[in-house]
């Protein structure tokens, strides 16, 4: 039976768990061939073989998202495993560090940038060329509502997802016309591995308590797989191709798409 996504071959980044796993198993079982990246070979497996299993196809290929080197090697063989990489989800990130401006660790700040910022564009960089010659193709960074507000005490993170939003926009903005197109999302509210490290940081209980508070509660009457099939879908949605007009935007899981397509295409009749 024909999948919604047979035949598109994708890189996914920060997929060992969390988010970035159930989005390469959803795209994986729409026909999706998928590379897996991340730091940690065991996770990475783990999602492979759940790919696997299911009927799917995929690589599993540890790497440092913000090693140039790393990321021509991950390109270069899902490119020689696959074909030529059509799709790509940026979706690797850290929450800290936490803490006022004038109070953090500029290296742990900065380090928080290079995950944020320096690793999508190194993996959009190297993509494109291949979409090009492909015919087209799309990406999806996966930013967060941290990128539209200024949350005190919260300064990499907010300012890396901006950074994020703002990526996407100029990539969708120089791309047009190459059938190349680009989306921002935020994945939904879910207790990943990332939430509990939040919860468990001193540095989080003390600058954050409020954040710490809403994150315990959701824990405590949490729906993971729900949510992260959410997310999934709204990925799966965005490679179909439905919503190519809206490249360039950023878009949260309970956003209507259509009617952001209808208000998108009203904009450009009036302009």
């Amino acid at each position: 039976m024909s999948r919604v996504l047979d035949g598109q071959v994708a890189i996914v980044t920060g997929a060992g768990r969390g988010f970035g796993s159930a989005i390469a198993r959803g795209l994986a079982a729409e026909g999706v061939k998928v590379t897996v990246t991340a730091r940690t070979q065991t996770q990475l497996d783990e999602t492979a073989d759940l790919i696997e299993t299911a009927g799917g196809e995929a690589l599993a290929l540890c790497g440092d998202v913000t090693d140039a080197g790393d990321v021509n090697r991950i390109v270069q063989a899902a490119r020689d495993r696959f074909g030529p990489v059509t799709l790509l989800v940026n979706n690797a990130g850290i929450p800290d560090p936490f803490g006022p401006i004038g109070n953090l660790d500029p290296e742990r700040w900065w380090y928080a940038q290079r995950i944020h910022i320096l690793a999508p564009f190194l993996y959009i960089n190297k993509v494109i060329p291949q979409m090009i010659a492909a015919g087209g193709g799309r990406i999806i960074n996966v930013s967060a509502k941290g990128g539209r507000i200024a949350a005190p005490n919260l300064s990499a993170y907010c300012l890396g997802k901006a950074a994020q939003i703002r990526l996407t926009e100029l990539t969708a903005v120089e791309n047009r016309g190459r059938n190349i197109f680009v989306f921002a999302i935020d994945p939904g509210f879910v207790i990943t591995s990332l939430a509990e490290d939040t919860m468990n940081s001193p540095d989080a209980q003390q600058w954050l308590p409020d954040m710490v508070k809403r994150l315990k509660a959701r824990k405590a009457a949490d729906t993971p797989k729900a949510d992260l099939d959410r997310c999934a879908k709204r990925c799966i949605d965005l490679a179909s191709g439905k919503h190519d007009g809206l490249s360039g935007c950023y878009m949260e899981l309970d956003d209507d798409l259509e009617a952001m397509l209808r208000e998108a295409a009203a904009r450009r009749t009036e302009a």
